[in-house]
């Protein structure tokens, strides 16, 4: 199969010479100097990469659409809100000079200077005009500076925009304990070295954002930056509004004095209009009651000494074609794409040009191309410093198809999904959309060919078949614990910390990893990840506990997998030590994330003051426990964030995800996957993105009470819930805020179990009761003859912005 990677034993074999290339160089691919970093795409292929980048096929027709989703350009309906006037008139009458390295044409270029101003203020009122305010968001909260400098310089803003100053922390790459103090560019290819020097890192401006943004309106772009530039060329960098504060307010400085924002002149207004339909401007910009102009011809036949690629400017008044920031590089590499008739992309150029396009290679590995560049190397950092690169360098891209399942690949790609704690780079979201061809991608290039594990069968067969299951259970417990390979020393498990260093958490292996990549990656882990501190108990092939399993290397593999496969139900392997430790709560509520009977896998307890905690499972967005009294008991994890369970006896809600999109009032609502011993794999591996839900965080206030952000469907919802007292009886009052694009019906999922209606308003469920504002309510049965019913709150989400408040009353028995 074209562009597949069959991979044997032989092959699996990568010579000392290659890893040290990669490892003293990353990756040195030189691709077609079009485009930076260390890409490997030809001069064609770049140059319809550029095409795709500068749309345009927006203005031109028969131009090849790419294997990319094209870049859109920016939303403009709020732009008054979030752009200074001051900026907006600047690049409006010249791009190059206010934003150097914007793919913004120069529409203005065969202008006088005059004409060009006078232009630029008309269409800035008309743009202003679009907003449902003209004033610039102003900031209502401080900013820590020092923190977001400290942010840029580490989650990764560096690998795409470059460093903005030399911190005095960032300038040598951390070593390991056990690693020698030796030059390693001398171990390595000259050559390869030199070339890596030539090429230029990946590095978009920013010096324009201090005179575009206030510190209110970068943060609020930054935030959310999939709103504006929905293609994702800007990603989401998963911050919480705090930290997109502080990074908003260490790129923009101080400001001698807010600037002023313009209020709309009708004349101008209109004159901008008219500019904004001439100039054609809604072929890449959207806006309601302009049209775009039909595509011209096709470019294939063109001079290219004149009109749009033309080096020279636009000085010609009946030359009113736009001119782009180009360098002859750029023009030579689009040129010759659009001469050149080209097939349709194989699936491994579409991969490289995605992994070009959304900037995936400034961090990651693939193949031979892409990797961090040495000049940003520094600033990746992590906080196990013993596992070396390992521990802050994004993983390799190479056979990542064959290393993830396909679910868990889409987690990470759309749902934020991240196993290592320790790295302080994070993996960017650039919206479902834009990399929904990804996936399908890696599967097809990336295979990896056995060997075939087989496993006993865990419950059922015959006694022979039991007593195997038994003897591999034990030797894959052996095996991970300090009495076998010892995987637990640098490993964490079911959430314990490990003795030595912090890695990634192994039960969470078979949820991750397909079987055939962890049985290869096992026995020789240098070949996948040149330099990796993961030893192997299996040199050559050959196992080094020959009493285990009578030293079967492949029965060896297999136990640990199916022992990993057992999930939570598997009991510590020998050398795993929890610490319990009861937290305690005082002037501030507290915060504490981990694993909990009563949350999920991504539980979080919430301790107020007032002696009231509850749980909120963050997986599926619900309120899913409530207590009174003493706050939760903890067995450490490395990070401080393992497992916790209530100190005081729990209310129990159930922890399906709370709001959905019913089809009709009974539909029936979605439940959380159920897990057990006899049937350990995820039947549901997507719920609940499935039904809508997306978490995005919390940010914390004064008194250190959180926020919870998360989505249904296009709904924000942020869900807040605080202590309060009613004659003596604690409450705990939680509001839901609602801001929806559109008016829609949702449905909310209050309670389940023996629930009795006590008014129109009150519900009683156990040691709980639920008082409820003026909403419609549908209390249903589970079943024809069960006593067990479900609260459904039906609610009308008008457009904008919205609230819910609830209140909780725990009982006392």
């Amino acid at each position: 199969m074209e562009g597949s990677l069959f991979i044997t034993k032989s092959t699996m074999k990568i010579s000392c010479l290659w890893m040290l290339f990669i490892l003293a160089d990353t990756n040195t691919y030189a691709g077609d100097p079009a485009l930076n970093g260390y890409h490997p795409l030809t001069q064609i292929q770049a140059g319809s990469l550029l095409i795709s980048e500068l749309r345009c096929a927006a203005c031109h027709a028969d131009i090849a659409r790419n294997s990319i989703v094209e870049k859109t350009a920016p939303d403009l309906t709020e732009v008054g809100t979030r752009v200074t006037s001051e900026y907006l008139q600047k690049f409006l009458a010249s791009p190059f000079t206010a934003h150097p390295g914007t793919t913004m044409p120069d529409v203005l270029g065969s202008r006088s200077e005059s004409e060009r101003q006078k232009i630029a203020e008309a269409m800035t009122h008309f743009l202003v005009a679009q907003s449902t305010s003209a004033a610039l968001l102003e900031p209502t909260e401080t900013a820590d500076r020092a923190h977001g400098k400290e942010l840029f310089h580490s989650i990764g803003c560096v690998a795409c925009h470059g460093p903005m100053e030399s911190l005095p922390d960032a300038r040598q790459v951390p070593k390991r304990e056990d690693e020698e103090d030796e030059d390693l560019d001398e171990r390595a290819d000259d050559s390869a070295r030199s070339l890596g020097k030539t090429i230029k890192p990946m590095a978009v401006p920013l010096e324009h954002v201090a005179v575009k943004y206030n510190v209110k309106s970068l943060g609020e772009f930054l935030f959310q930056p999939l709103r504006v530039r929905s293609s994702g060329r800007m990603p989401d960098m998963k911050l919480n509004p705090a930290e997109s504060r502080a990074i908003a307010a260490y790129l923009v400085g101080e400001k001698a004095e807010p600037s002023k924002q313009v209020v709309p002149v009708a004349n101008l207004v209109a004159a901008g209009k008219k500019h904004f339909q001439e100039l054609n401007c809604a072929a890449c910009h959207s806006l309601k009651g302009v049209e775009a102009a039909t595509p011209i011809g096709s470019l294939k036949n063109s001079d290219f000494s004149i009109g749009c690629l033309s080096s020279i400017p636009a000085t010609n008044a009946n030359d009113r074609s736009p001119r782009f920031d180009l360098d002859d590089n750029q023009r030579h590499a689009i040129v010759a794409a659009i001469r050149q008739d080209t097939d349709a992309d194989s699936d491994k150029i579409a991969l490289a040009k995605t992994l070009t396009a959304f900037r995936c290679i400034a961090c990651h590995v693939r193949d031979d191309y892409g990797g961090v560049h040495d000049a940003h190397n520094s600033f990746f950092k992590g906080s196990e410093l013993n596992l070396g690169d390992d521990g802050r360098i994004p993983p390799p891209l190479t056979l990542m198809g064959a290393k993830l399942k396909p679910t868990w690949m889409k987690k990470v790609l759309f749902d934020g999904e991240s196993v290592r704690h320790y790295m302080m780079t994070r993996m960017p979201q650039y919206g479902a959309a834009n990399l929904q061809q990804l996936p399908g991608l890696f599967r097809q290039l990336d295979v990896l060919i056995g060997p075939e594990m087989n496993l006993p069968i865990p419950k059922g067969g015959n006694e022979g078949d039991r007593q195997e299951e038994k003897l591999v259970r034990a030797a894959g417990r052996e095996l991970l614990g300090d009495k076998g390979a010892n995987c637990v020393a640098c490993h964490q498990f079911n959430g314990k910390a490990a003795n030595v260093n912090q890695g990634i958490d192994l039960l969470t292996s078979v949820e991750r990893l397909q079987p055939e990549w962890f049985n290869r990656y096992l026995r020789n882990p240098g070949s996948f990840r040149p330099r990796t501190v993961m030893p192997t108990a299996w040199p050559d092939g050959v196992a080094a506990f020959n009493t285990i399993l009578e030293g079967n290397t492949d029965r060896q593999i297999e136990a640990i997998w199916y022992y990993l496969s057992l999930g939570t139900s598997a009991a510590d392997p020998s050398g795993v030590r929890a610490v319990s430790t009861k937290i305690q709560v005082d002037k501030q509520a507290i915060v504490h994330r981990g694993r909990s009977r009563v949350a999920g896998f991504r539980g979080i307890a919430v301790g107020l003051p007032e002696k009231l905690s509850y749980a909120f499972n963050a997986e599926t967005g619900t309120l899913s426990a409530i207590w009174q009294g003493d706050f939760i008991g903890v067995n450490w994890s490395g990070q401080g964030s393992g497992d916790f369970n209530p100190a005081s006896e729990p209310i129990a809600l159930p922890q399906d995800v709370s709001f959905v999109e019913l089809e009709d009032e009974n539909a029936t609502w979605p439940l959380l996957p159920v897990m057990t011993k006899e049937a350990p794999v995820n039947p549901n591996p997507l719920y609940p993105k499935n039904v809508g839900y997306q978490f995005r965080g919390y940010f914390l206030d004064k008194l250190s009470i959180p926020t919870f952000q998360y989505r249904s469907g296009t709904i924000e919802i942020e869900d807040r819930s605080v202590a309060v007292s009613n004659d003596d009886q604690q409450q705990l009052k939680r509001v839901l805020t609602f801001q929806s694009p559109t008016p829609q019906i949702i449905w909310f999922r209050a309670l389940v179990g023996d629930i009795a209606r006590e008014s129109n308003d009150v519900f009683r469920s156990g040691r709980l009761r639920l008082y409820l504002p003026k909403v419609d309510t549908k209390l249903r049965s589970l079943s024809e003859e069960s006593t067990q019913f479900e609260l459904l709150l039906r609610l009308d989400v008008p457009q904008g912005k919205s609230s819910l408040e609830l209140l909780y009353e725990p009982l006392k028995k």
